[in-house]
């Protein structure tokens, strides 16, 4: 759909879950030009970092061009009907020998609705197998559970205007300013608009969003449930609840409170130690809550990524619930997602423990709504394996063929040998991907060319439940297909054609919508889409963005806040409380694993890099993965700022810049998630995490890992510059590090090793390229090199190597590399970033 703007088609952004509105149209040079679309509710057109420059990102460095069938003896290119038939036949090869218990999807939230929708479908509906889980479940699960024991339906009550009209916001868990910048960017106008407003920010780690916060809370990593169960004692101790709505509204509220109370009465020093708090602290926190009318509570992965996840959520939840703060303007709990289709998962049912549009195993009734709904009589009866122990259900040779759709397991799920080893054994790996080059595609038997974001077309909900349309602005590169196409193309060759004959993504939106309402005429279930239903194909193809509940087609936005009528999606239509205790996090520190790994993600990064990997600007802000330490800590471990140090732990090492701040505690260490083996050496968090998991949400623990720190040695640098990707595995043995960030029409590699300087030149000579190129160069000497290769005055490869690097002639040799250079030119910048160097010219 255009916008009154010629040229200007309106779309969403790729990344977090605020589902921010785009307007992007083609430029010559094949980017896009994008700006934010100021009449999308979610957003009035602010962007941040990330969306901006989306426009960078959609070119075909890296792509996966065509169906690949992975052999012993190299990759072998096939057609796609060859590639549908081999996945179909491998399929159901393994369902008819080992059932359906032995095949699993695992899927992703940057899927769209449709997609999602269709690989539920195929694999619970006609394969008769719940083996489908979503990435999601390392994000949003805990949430989920909390969401389903507290209201009955996994519903995210608020809208993001609560955000504005709240008097008091408390961000628990969260780097909302890098993680969701355009609502953290909402809150600090709301803050600058009303200076009353408090903003309380509950974090082990002072991180940005503090900038705008009264009171930062660092708590004790995993405490919340202590810090939570104290403020359900305090509101009860100190008169703060809403009696008649805990009566009229909700059951369960005595035994929630006796276990919080009973934590309260170990005495406040308790839960001081616990949280690492001040009794003032805890006081004032407590103290603001209790006389504060409109309360909004934010909460993210600190909460959900925990062993004790649920128990978090429920915790905040029963706060809410007791003050009756709930579905009322600027009042309510709220569960900030992580992906841009974290919530059109949990919509469709791709999560292994839901069935689909909000129905549950457990429901006789869905079971057979559903089964008559798609015309099948081999729905799967009961809930699957989630991520984990779908993982090492794969390991343990139980499932036998295993389909990888828009994610990358092998970098984003915890122990990273454990997934390798699981995906290794496994018979059948198939990954769809738009990304040719993955940790996770070199282990598969057949790589399908999946569509990225500006090709594909289809919907996403956001964190308030909001439905927006991705669409179609560039051509597919290669053979590009999109992924609900893909998984009907199997579908079919698996004998379904009748289920799966869709002819676009708008007529699967259509059967979605459709089955919202089914079984829901008295409005049973909160996800009802029947203002949808009558949806021709212009209807969907000029889709605006609507908030569900959808009773009608809705002209313009719409703010629904859900529970405002004090009804619940239970039997008995009442909230419940949950009791819940503190439980100390599972892995513990020791002599030899002193300190506590929190992980998270850096400002302009998203997940594994394949995307934001390919923009110059997004690499300025953090060019190397890194590790923040406490400068008495650095100091105990004989660490500098700006030196490597090894990080370990019994499962693996990572080796990573050490950034030497007061925003960790001393027991703390933290380290973002984005560089995995394609871009850098060694860098993974994933490979330091156990796959231990909250044992009601499966998901895993990944802010609190047992590791200890050492520095690295480095005696010899390198600055390696190229016009194209190089695989640094051909002689790495004395390569300790390497880390790969995108520069204007090229790549800069940075390098560091153990070895001397000599050693390092021998090492890296070999990746210069001399053929039908001219390269000026110095001898190699013990105290460095320089090799400039020039192709038609232009540089083409940049390599300079010596003990270490200043960031000053990085920035020189950034600013050269690829610049219309004289071989005379070219020798000055030699001679510039040269140390006491004799050079001389080999053409």
């Amino acid at each position: 759909m255009a916008s009154q703007d010629e040229g200007w088609i309106k779309t969403t952004c790729a990344y977090c879950g605020v589902g921010c509105g785009i307007e992007a149209r083609p430029k010559l040079s094949g980017e896009l030009e994008i700006r934010g679309d100021k009449a999308h509710p979610s957003n009035y057109g602010k962007l941040c970092t990330k969306g901006i420059a989306l426009g960078e990102t959609v070119i075909h460095d890296g792509r996966m061009l065509s169906p690949t069938l992975k052999t012993e003896q190299g990759d072998v290119t096939i057609s796609w009907d060859e590639a549908t038939a081999k996945v179909a036949e491998g399929f159901t090869r393994t369902l008819r020998e080992h059932g359906p218990e032995s095949v699993a999807f695992y899927v992703s939230g940057q899927l769209l609705t449709e997609d999602y929708y269709v690989a539920n479908k195929l694999i619970k509906g006609f394969m008769g197998s719940a083996n489908i889980d979503s990435n999601s479940r390392l994000c949003m699960a805990s949430s989920v559970v909390g969401h389903k024991r507290a209201f009955g339906s996994d519903t995210v009550p608020i809208c993001y205007e609560d955000l504005e009209q709240a008097e008091m916001v408390v961000i628990v868990g969260s780097n909302l300013a890098w993680c969701h910048p355009v609502l953290f960017q909402r809150l600090r106008t709301a803050k600058q608009s009303n200076p009353a407003l408090n903003i309380v920010v509950i974090d082990p780690r002072r991180t940005d969003t503090c900038d705008i916060a009264n009171t930062h809370l660092a708590l004790a990593s995993g405490s919340d449930v202590a810090l939570f169960n104290g403020l359900l004692a305090h509101l009860a101790e100190h008169n703060a609840l809403d009696n008649d709505f805990i009566a009229s509204h909700t059951t369960g509220f005595d035994d929630a409170l006796s276990k919080a109370q009973d934590q309260a009465a170990q005495s406040q020093t308790d839960i001081e130690h616990i949280t690492q708090l001040s009794t003032a602290q805890l006081n004032d926190f407590y103290h603001a809550f209790a006389n504060t009318e409109r309360v909004v509570t934010v909460y993210s992965q600190g909460v959900n990524q925990s062993s004790s996840g649920s128990d978090k959520v429920n915790a905040i939840l029963n706060c809410h619930l007791a003050s009756g703060k709930i579905g009322k303007p600027g009042s309510g709990p709220f569960s900030v997602t992580g992906q841009p289709n974290a919530m059109g998962g949990r919509e469709v049912g791709a999560l292994a423990n839901t069935l689909t549009a909000h129905m549950e195993f457990d429901e006789p009734e869905h079971l057979r709504l559903v089964s008559e709904f798609w015309d099948t009589d081999n729905l799967a009866q009961k809930p699957g394996l989630k991520a984990i122990e779908m993982f090492d259900a794969i390991d343990s040779g139980k499932i036998k063929a295993v389909w990888i759709m828009a994610t990358n397991p092998m970098v984003s799920l915890p122990n990273s040998e454990k997934i390798k080893s699981a995906l290794t054994k496994c018979p059948l790996v198939v990954v769809s991907d738009c990304i040719a080059e993955t940790e996770t595609t070199r282990l598969a038997d057949i790589v399908l060319p999946a569509q990225g974001w500006s090709e594909k077309s289809g919907t996403v909900t956001n964190s308030e439940r909001r439905i927006s349309r991705q669409r179609r602005i560039l051509p597919s590169p290669g053979q590009a297909k999109p992924d609900w196409w893909i998984v009907s193309q199997v579908a079919k060759k698996m004998g379904y054609a009748n289920a799966f004959d869709y002819q676009h993504e708008g007529e699967i939106f259509r059967e979605y919508t459709h089955l919202t309402c089914v079984g829901n005429e008295q409005g049973q279930r909160d996800l009802n889409l029947i203002g949808l239903t009558h949806l021709n194909d212009q209807g969907y193809s000029r889709l605006t963005p609507q908030q569900w509940p959808v009773s009608q087609l809705q002209a313009q936005p719409v703010t629904q806040r859900l529970f405002g009528d004090g009804r619940f999606y239970t039997p008995d239509e009442r909230a419940r409380f949950i009791g819940v205790s503190f439980t100390a996090p599972i892995a513990k520190t020791d002599i030899q694993t002193p300190l506590i790994l929190n992980s998270g993600r850096s400002r302009d990064h998203w997940h594994t890099m394949s995307r934001t990997g390919l923009s110059a600007k997004l690499a300025e802000h953090a060019s190397e993965p890194y590790v923040q330490i406490h400068p008495k800590t650095a100091a105990q471990f004989s660490i500098k700022d700006n030196q490597l140090a090894w990080v370990t732990n019994p499962q693996g090492c990572t080796l990573v810049r050490a950034n030497v701040t007061t925003d960790v505690s001393p027991q703390q260490l933290f380290m973002p998630i984005h560089w995995n083996e394609t871009t850098a050496k060694n860098s993974k968090p994933c490979t330091l995490i156990a796959n231990t998991t909250d044992a009601i949400s499966g998901q895993p623990e990944f802010k609190h890992s047992s590791v200890s720190i050492s520095p690295f040695i480095s005696k010899s640098c390198a600055i390696f510059i190229s016009n194209k990707t190089m695989s640094l595995s051909k002689t790495d043995s004395n390569i300790d590090y390497w880390v790969r960030q995108k520069v204007p029409q090229g790549y800069l590699y940075r390098i560091e090793s153990s070895v001397s300087v000599s050693q390092l030149i021998s090492e890296l000579t070999p990746y210069l390229e001399t053929q039908n190129h001219r390269q000026l160069s110095n001898e190699s000497r013990k105290d460095g090199a320089r090799w400039i290769t020039l192709d038609k005055e232009h540089v083409t490869q940049l390599l300079f190597i010596q003990d270490r690097f200043k960031n000053s002639e990085i920035a020189t040799m950034i600013e050269a590399f690829n610049q219309p250079l004289t071989l005379l030119e070219a020798n000055e910048i030699v001679h510039d970033l040269s140390v006491d160097n004799d050079l001389f010219v080999s053409v």
